[in-house]
């Protein structure tokens, strides 16, 4: 029997897997021009949404809206959840006062790094947890002993990031009394049609920006007074391809992008501890017993550190992202995480995970083997690179308090 496409089509949708819809998902597929998708967590996400390359400039020069809820989150309450937290994370939580933000990290009991992301104080005994991977069986089995309750908050709680120099305006237009006070990794709550809202001064462009969190059931009317304020201010909606310039720009790294997550890790070699991925200045060993303190302590002392994160400056102005780097363009030294050619520096730039001592000790004659598409034909090109600092580009109206307006 001859089937048609149609049949053939019904008869393998039982191991179809369709993608989630975030609840902001009805407004930016309308505006969509590129169709241009990608799954993250499950959901539906767009990788673009109309100009990978003008949705970027969105963000350096007016505003931009991107949906975030499909990043994960868990609410973490009870009378031992700072204690809890802090057994948990690599900085000390008794810090964290409510009504601020922290960027923090957690590890198994191996020392290797299961996730960074950040940590919301919303009241004394009250958390919300924000990553990239999902951790509920570990979170759970960490708890045991302690006095909390643990709720994934992904589907419930819808998420906007609104980044770049007008972003303040446009949430001073949309009504948000009081914004311009909110300081770097601040929240404040907010009404919106009799509902509360969160909006924190955090984002992940390293450039002005807030983060706002709703109930999911009035995430449409919230993008509507957003979107609306902020057509004066050049607001647009971005994709993914944006923000990743802007991250990369501003040095931020990603999980099982940057680095394999212990979880993830498939081999051995391929998990890091925190030092080995720039986040040594996180580790806070002052404070009470926290997962993965003494193989973190002990690979410090016995200088047994394996791997580096850093950044590159490459000659050229092609992307070397995924490039090997060589010592002395034979000895093979580590591999670019992320690239890309910098509007914002005029530089090639790229993190990159050397294995020790490159990066540690040995600084110099460092090259990229980049292969370039020409006409069809791969052209490989080797080009010099040197360390530089993290962030690339630092931008004062990040952190100014009031906010300028542009």
């Amino acid at each position: 029997m001859i089937l048609d496409p149609a049949q053939r089509r019904a008869l393998h949708v039982h191991i179809a897997a369709p993608r989630l819809e975030t609840p902001f998902h009805p407004r930016i597929q309308a505006l969509s021009t590129t169709n241009d998708w990608y799954s993250w967590a499950g959901y539906k996400a767009p990788h673009s949404v109309f100009d990978d390359e003008l949705e970027y400039f969105a963000i350096r020069s007016t505003a931009a809206l991107f949906d975030i809820s499909p990043m994960i989150k868990y609410r973490i309450r009870g009378a031992d959840a700072e204690r809890f937290l802090n057994r948990l994370t690599l900085r000390d939580v008794r810090k964290l006062k409510p009504g601020r933000v922290q960027y923090t990290a957690w590890c198994d009991d191996h020392g290797h790094v299961l996730d960074d992301g950040t940590l919301f104080r919303l009241a004394e005994t009250d958390f919300r947890l924000c990553c990239q991977e999902r951790h509920l069986p570990w979170l759970t089995d960490s708890a045991n002993g302690f006095d909390v309750t643990i709720d994934e908050e992904t589907e419930t709680l819808a998420a906007l990031a609104l980044q770049g120099p007008t972003s303040f305006s446009v949430l001073d237009a949309a009504g948000f009394a009081g914004i311009e006070t909110l300081k770097p990794f601040q929240l404040a709550r907010f009404d919106h049609e009799g509902h509360e809202i969160t909006i924190s001064r955090t984002g992940f462009t390293g450039d002005l920006g807030y983060e706002l969190f709703a109930p999911a059931d009035i995430a449409l009317s919230l993008w509507d007074r957003i979107w609306n304020a902020g057509q004066p201010f050049g607001l647009q909606a971005i994709g993914y391809g944006a923000l990743n310039r802007a991250r990369i720009e501003a040095g931020f790294i990603v999980a099982n992008a940057d680095f394999t997550t212990a979880e993830a890790a498939l081999r051995t070699d391929r998990v890091r501890l925190p030092d080995e991925i720039g986040l040594d200045w996180l580790v806070d060993l002052e404070k009470p017993f926290f997962n993965g303190r003494d193989p973190i302590l002990g690979a410090r002392q016995k200088k047994s550190l394996k791997h580096i994160l850093v950044g590159l400056e490459i000659e050229g102005n092609i992307a070397a992202e995924h490039a090997l780097v060589y010592h002395r363009r034979t000895r093979e030294a580590g591999i670019v995480t992320a690239g890309i050619w910098s509007p914002m520096a005029k530089r090639n730039i790229a993190i990159a995970n050397l294995a020790r001592p490159y990066g540690e000790r040995i600084l110099d004659d460092l090259w990229v083997e980049i292969y370039a598409l020409r006409e069809l034909q791969y052209q490989k090109m080797m080009k010099r690179a040197k360390i530089v600092p993290r962030p690339f580009i630092r931008l004062d109206r990040r952190t100014a308090t009031p906010p300028g307006r542009f």
